[in-house]
């Protein structure tokens, strides 16, 4: 699995590289990406999100303690009545989508040269909305591969988005009169192949789903019941970025551009740890708590947040200290100058900022998913998504669209100590964090020093050539990771301190 989602992540930077360099960052692209996050955002809410929450704990119940023949009811019964409820909001969604456009863009109504930009937005959202459809049922064969020990499959399923979006940008874009619209083509093409691609490893599985559709099954009715609470607490942090994209519109065009490639940076760790770790560990927590063992869920949750902390606190100092570098290598071209590098680097520091508190929300909030308890995260996302909007106020008029990075970042530091006090009941540490914590934080520290000692300034990298910029990454970025093991070997670190013995 962690091939494969480093695999798509990796063909994630290229797509981003593609866009910036045929399209930079622009009016044009603002529309794309508010078209784009749209269906994205409601993907993460209901797909990766609220539902695989709410059906893998149940799905896991039923596997462990029901017949077989009530497995597979369920699932015909699941996929039944989610492709209903999906068609239903996919064809709302088309129908408003110019409506919808500007509640999400609502600074673009209100300016007058904005008129085309709005209307772009339009055009494409229609075309992105059934996304959701798709990618929404290719999420729920996910969750049924996933409680059935099939990580792969799922894991590759993204690299298929990438493809899709730089194919369509490369050639599909020349031969379109606004050849932006193409990368919303791409989505479109991208949800109908990842959902036709689950097919056959469903089908190995005996278990390719009829579709039926009830409101009254009780596993269904279960599901439901803790998609509901959970449709806000389990995605708070796309719904700041959400807000984010509302607040940008007022700004200077290019800002929602700013704030998407340096949001994409951010999610690249954030997807081969984060999403992988709460993939795997869900399921495994699930059964832990079905089967009443809570030394094991207490033992494998510890687990999962060293590896977090082992691997989060390098990864968000070296995107701080490099972001500029990153930027420039990644995306500098005739259509995203120097000025775009500039504005990007300040929002990728801010939101790596709080790297490490995103990724603690992954694995606490599976934590409390995995109990069935969907409540506390409510009540903790509400806080927090208060919290953001009164830094968003706050700092967006002095910062502009870092402000809105930032607030994002400190609400999720919030977000994730509130997650963490509320499993105290369940969950008590193995003993070693202090001196686990004093050992990365020390290799942290030497490993920052380093690089900020050693690697030229921006204005350096802005005037190499792309192979200088590249050859200049490939030093740097392995001398971090370099001297940030070897710093904690010398601390006396070594991988039980990771996996629960300390």
């Amino acid at each position: 699995m962690g091939f494969y989602t480093t695999l798509s992540r990796l063909l994630g930077f290229v797509r981003d590289l593609v866009f910036a360099h045929s399209f930079g960052a622009s009016a044009f692209t603002d529309a794309f990406f508010v078209a784009f996050r749209i269906p994205n955002f409601l993907r993460r809410l209901f797909a990766e999100g609220a539902f695989a929450t709410a059906f893998v704990p149940v799905l896991t119940e039923y596997k462990a303690q029901r017949s077989p023949a009530d497995l597979k009811s369920l699932i015909d019964h699941v996929a039944g009545t989610l492709a209903l409820i999906l068609c239903l909001i996919s064809v709302l969604g088309i129908l408003l989508a110019p409506v919808i456009i500007g509640l999400f863009a609502i600074g673009w109504v209100s300016d007058d040269a904005a008129g085309e930009k709005l209307a772009l937005a339009g055009e494409m959202l229609r075309l992105t909305f059934p996304y959701l459809f798709f990618i929404s049922l290719t999420a729920f064969a996910g969750g049924v591969m996933q409680v059935h020990n099939r990580f792969a499959a799922p894991a590759f399923t993204p690299v298929l988005l990438n493809l899709s979006l730089i194919g369509c940008a490369l050639w599909l874009s020349p031969w379109l009169e606004q050849p932006v619209v193409a990368l919303a083509w791409g989505v479109l093409i991208a949800g109908v192949s990842q959902c036709v691609f689950q097919i056959p490893f469903l089908a190995q599985l005996k278990l390719l789903p009829r579709f039926r559709i009830s409101f009254r099954h009780p596993g269904v009715r279960r599901i439901l019941r803790l998609m509901l609470p959970a449709l806000f607490a389990v995605s708070i942090t796309q719904i700041n970025l959400l807000l984010d994209t509302v607040l940008a519109s007022f700004l200077v065009s290019g800002s929602i551009s700013w704030l998407y490639y340096s949001d994409r940076l951010v999610e690249f760790p954030l997807g081969i740890l984060g999403v992988a770790m709460s993939t795997v560990l869900l399921p495994r927590l699930a059964r832990d708590q079905a089967g009443q063992a809570p030394a094991e869920f207490a033992r494998n949750l510890d687990w999962g947040l060293r590896l977090i902390v082992f691997c989060g606190v390098p990864a968000a100092a070296g995107l701080v200290i490099l972001a500029g570098p990153i930027i420039a290598t990644l995306f500098l071209s005739d259509v995203f100058v120097a000025h775009d590098v500039q504005m990007a680097r300040l929002s990728l520091m801010a939101y790596a900022s709080g790297l490490l508190a995103f990724l603690l929300i992954k694995v606490l909030a599976a934590a409390c998913y995995a109990q069935q308890d969907t409540r506390t995260p409510v009540r903790i996302g509400m806080i927090a998504m208060s919290v953001n909007m009164v830094f968003n106020l706050l700092l967006i008029v002095p910062l502009q669209h870092t402000g809105l990075a930032l607030a994002t970042s400190l609400s999720a530091c919030l977000n994730a100590f509130l997650l963490w006090r509320s499993l105290r009941t369940v969950y008590q540490p193995v003993a070693g964090w202090g001196l686990f914590c004093a050992r990365i934080v020390i290799a942290g520290g030497v490993m920052s020093l380093l690089l900020v000692w050693l690697a030229p300034p921006l204005s350096v990298w802005l005037d190499q050539a792309l192979w200088q910029r590249v050859l200049s990454l490939l030093l740097w970025i392995p001398l971090g990771i370099a001297t940030y093991i070897v710093t904690l070997l010398l601390s006396g670190m070594r991988w039980r301190h990771i996996s629960h013995s300390a």
